[in-house]
């Protein structure tokens, strides 16, 4: 099963158990998904690399406005909006820590031939494909800057 079946049967249950928070959750991440199916040259199924960038986006939305509701006091907002991020980092693969984005970084640069700064585009385009909703794409700049010697 799929990412995007996953998802369409687990709206389903969250009908079922008349969870209003998960289904509107997942209602959001359906259409998200739905959009991204459409765009992509009207194929049959959409790759689960394609769903996984979908929500790994999604998820970074509704952390950044978390953020903003908190410097602004707004717990009644920060709340809801955290608890939808939770339901989204569940169809996510687990996140990378410090140790292993550095050694995937590590891999990537040797893979690519990279020496110096210049060569961090060719760098970021490898690493953010290969990385995708693994790791916050602003770390994966932030590591390779890092070790690039920036």
């Amino acid at each position: 099963m799929n990412l995007f079946d996953q998802i369409s049967e687990d709206i389903r249950l969250a009908m079922l158990a008349r969870d209003k928070e998960k289904l509107e959750t997942l209602r959001n991440i359906k259409k998200v998904l739905l959009e991204a199916k459409t765009a992509k040259s009207g194929a049959e199924d959409l790759e689960d690399d394609v769903a996984i960038k979908a929500i790994a986006k999604l998820a970074k939305q509704g952390r950044d406005s978390a953020d903003i509701y908190k410097q602004q006091n707004r717990l009644d907002l920060y709340e809801p909006e955290m608890a939808q991020v939770k339901i989204l980092d569940s169809y996510l693969p687990k996140q990378m820590d410090d140790a292993e984005l550095t050694a995937a970084i590590t891999a990537i640069i040797q893979a690519s031939g990279a020496t110096s700064i210049k060569d961090m585009g060719k760098v970021m385009g490898l690493a953010s494909k290969e990385l995708a909703g693994k790791v916050d794409g602003r770390l994966i700049s932030e590591k390779v800057k890092q070790i690039l010697g920036a």
